[in-house]
């Protein structure tokens, strides 16, 4: 099982590092994609004004849902964003807890971490940070967070149980779990699984 897992990571983690560097980027520069973008965003439940922060840099339309809906965000919260790719839901969760509050975004695709910091620096967004690490091991402390978000991430993980041990590690006594995400009825065919673009799409 364990290669398996590892080719599930090692999969993931190339996709998504080819989407989040600009020469190769789906959105980038292309007006057509930006309005698909935009397009999507309103179907998953995301505001006008949600869905122009960071178009295209920031916002590369890779979610199914908007966790944030449920999430009942409050100033000052502790905020987790797992998988946070370019930092969409983050920045919007950053914008949420105020200044107060702290937003932590894990990524283990290098390349979106860089591509986190510098949409940061370029927002002038203070109250988030990026770390590099995956999902079945946190790079978080016990006891720290008050919100989990997780946008059609868990997904992808090839262990979804170690996830949610993590998830429950984290979380500060009465803290809260924020998911929109996609599931399955049945095993997913070989050849999904050893297509890297059908299984991260």
């Amino acid at each position: 099982m364990k290669p398996l897992k590892n080719k599930i990571r090692k999969m993931v983690r190339e996709s998504y590092a080819r989407v989040a560097q600009p020469d190769k980027c789906r959105c980038c520069g292309d007006s057509s994609n930006l309005t698909n973008i935009l397009d999507l965003g309103k179907k998953l439940d995301y505001t006008n004004d949600e869905l122009a922060i960071g178009l295209g840099d920031a916002n590369l339309g890779l979610g199914c849902g908007n966790p944030l809906t449920i999430a009942n965000l409050k100033s000052g919260e502790t905020v987790l964003d797992l998988g946070s790719g370019a930092s969409f839901d983050a920045f919007l969760a950053a914008k949420s807890v105020g200044k107060e509050g702290k937003v932590i975004g894990v990524d283990m695709t290098p390349e979106m971490i860089k591509k986190a910091k510098k949409n940061a620096d370029k927002m002038g967004v203070d109250n988030v940070e990026f770390r590099l690490g995956e999902i079945e091991e946190l790079p978080v402390p016990d006891n720290s967070i008050d919100v989990v978000l997780s946008n059609c991430v868990i997904n992808l993980s090839p262990d979804k149980r170690a996830v949610f041990g993590e998830l429950f590690r984290v979380l500060k006594p009465g803290g809260r779990i924020s998911i929109s995400d996609v599931l399955r009825s049945g095993e997913i065919p070989g050849e999904i699984m050893d297509d890297p673009k059908v299984y991260t799409g």
